[in-house]
């Protein structure tokens, strides 16, 4: 997302320091992701994970997931720190790891190494093991969708970025979607990452009667309203996020047992009209996705979203097969200078530089998950309890 010109519900802890008896499991990483399986008490078959996608990690128990998006590879990146301080079994990437925005592919390429040589970035990758997806940027421009030419290729210098495991079918796919399960029966959990930008349908732009959006919104911010974005929703029944091959994928996703779901997007679920990129702008992919929940009985779902600039947790408890949460953090470096609507929003928006964090004790039928954004200096700024027994279909 683009703006000209950039114009808590806090609870002052910090994100909790894992002890080295705590993570006497973890192997050591080495490159853009592991080079080995960390070992886990319980092993998981070959017939447990024949369907998720190959990952050096998917033996691992994971109790606590971090995630973030939008990451200006020029800008300095201390929050890195942080998030190593904490430990995480997993760090998600949910697009933006980089504002590539060229057509020039060694230029995407470059960037991708400046993102590659920031000191707190090199720790993560050397510690925590890393499952990504893009949105815009890396993808290669602006709120781009299907009707970009160049996403083959800046998909090959993604997954080459990432080391991408040679076996992994995303090498193959039209697009970088992708599903992983990870830890044993009982404590299982399945990452999604759809991508939303190889089948995206064009956008459409609001009508602000001839005016630009720059003074449209500038007024609208001034008269201390909620400035939306220039994007109005699309009812056209055959637009789409994800097109159908992709869907046909996610429906067989959602019938994988799994105890907890990570939908990781790089755009906002939950949100009911921030008027940027979302998924309220398809109004019947948005549906869809809710009855598809409902109708595979995928229980434990949890979305996790980026893109915005700032981070957020919205709830959806009206016609779903269960109550829904969305944990949006964004971004790594960036902040946004307005707040866009969202009457789905629990608590306070968090307008700084942040990251998130799913904390998960299992403790079967009693398994509580919480729902965190963090700050640069690790402090938790929005906590949401979740318990386990809540989210069945």
């Amino acid at each position: 997302m683009t703006f000209a010109s950039q114009f808590h519900r806090g609870q002052d802890s910090k994100c909790q320091i894992r002890s080295t008896n705590d993570l006497s499991r973890r192997d050591a990483l080495a490159g853009s992701v592991a080079v080995a399986v960390a070992t886990s008490s319980v092993a998981v078959t070959a017939t447990e994970t024949a369907t998720s996608d190959p990952h050096p990690a998917l033996g691992r128990t994971l109790t606590r997931v971090a995630f973030g998006s939008c990451a200006d590879q020029d800008k300095d990146q201390p929050i890195w720190d942080k998030v190593v301080a904490a430990k995480p079994d997993l760090f998600v990437f949910l697009g933006d790891n980089i504002y590539g925005d060229s057509a020039d592919m060694n230029m995407i390429r470059a960037r991708y190494a400046k993102l590659g040589a920031k000191p707190g970035f090199k720790k993560l990758r050397e510690t925590v093991p890393i499952a990504a997806i893009w949105d815009d940027h890396d993808y290669g421009e602006d709120d781009a969708g299907a009707n970009y030419p160049l996403g083959k290729q800046t998909q090959q210098i993604f997954l080459e970025f990432f080391g991408e495991l040679p076996e992994s079918p995303r090498w193959s796919r039209n697009g970088l979607y992708a599903s992983y399960v990870f830890g044993p029966k009982g404590k299982r959990v399945q990452l999604i990452l759809p991508d939303l930008r190889m089948h995206r349908s064009a956008l459409i732009e609001m009508d602000l009667s001839g005016r630009g959006y720059k003074s449209w919104a500038k007024d609208k911010d001034k008269a201390g309203e909620p400035v939306p974005g220039p994007y109005q929703r699309n009812d056209d029944p055959s637009a789409s996020m994800l097109g159908e091959e992709q869907w046909a994928w996610l429906e067989q996703q959602l019938k994988m047992p799994a105890d907890i779901r990570l939908f990781g997007s790089s755009l906002q679920v939950l949100a009911d009209f921030p008027g940027w990129e979302a998924w309220i702008n398809f109004t019947r992919d948005h549906q869809r996705l809710i009855d598809l929940i409902g109708q595979t009985k995928a229980s434990g779902v949890i979305f996790l979203s980026g893109d915005t600039h700032y981070g957020e947790i919205s709830k959806l408890d009206r016609k779903v097969p269960y109550p829904l949460w969305d944990v949006t953090s964004s971004g790594l470096t960036e902040v946004w200078p307005v707040l866009p609507p969202n009457n789905n929003r629990v608590g306070q928006a968090v307008r700084e530089e942040n990251f998130g964090m799913i904390d998960i004790q299992w403790a079967g039928a009693g398994t509580q998950i919480a729902l965190q954004i963090c700050d640069i200096n690790g402090t938790v700024k929005v906590s949401q309890a979740v318990p386990l027994k809540s989210l069945r279909a």
